[in-house]
């Protein structure tokens, strides 16, 4: 038995509430309902650029922009990223400000495996807009025990 897999065991049997190595797409549902609550989320104003193919899911570059003046009165909120297939969806939030500049944030997260991730933007308005992105992962993240 390796560390991890012993880890794992006594987390387990010490009740600590255990995922699936892989995530749920109804795990990202209750991930985004959470950020959402019951609003509606509405497609465009936000783009989404990951590789289509990324062969090591331990650094996936991703780079998310969205269309805002970034004035006092029209600005981006949060940015939010939400990958399907992790056991922890909601991977990352970004605060923003209208003092921010611009809504464009490039980071590297992980992916479980090949999945669509979402980037939800909260406005300053109240309103929420969402981008997503395809990718086919070769080695999976998240998934070592």
């Amino acid at each position: 038995m390796n560390r991890r897999a012993f880890v794992f065991s006594a987390a387990v049997a010490s009740g600590l509430p255990s995922f699936n190595a892989l995530g749920e797409v109804a795990d990202a549902t209750q991930a985004v309902e959470k950020i959402v609550g019951n609003k509606n989320v509405s497609r465009g104003r936000v783009t989404l650029v990951i590789p289509p193919l990324v062969e090591n899911g331990n650094l996936v570059t991703m780079k998310v922009s969205v269309e805002s003046p970034m004035t006092k009165t029209d600005y981006v909120q949060a940015i939010h990223i939400v990958a399907e297939g992790n056991p922890l969806p909601n991977v990352v939030s970004f605060y923003l400000s209208s003092r921010s500049g611009r809504a464009v944030i490039t980071t590297r997260i992980r992916l479980g495996d090949s999945q669509r991730v979402r980037a939800i933007a909260h406005m300053s308005d109240g309103s929420f807009w969402q981008g997503d992105a395809s990718t086919l992962v070769t080695i999976a993240a998240c998934a070592e025990v």
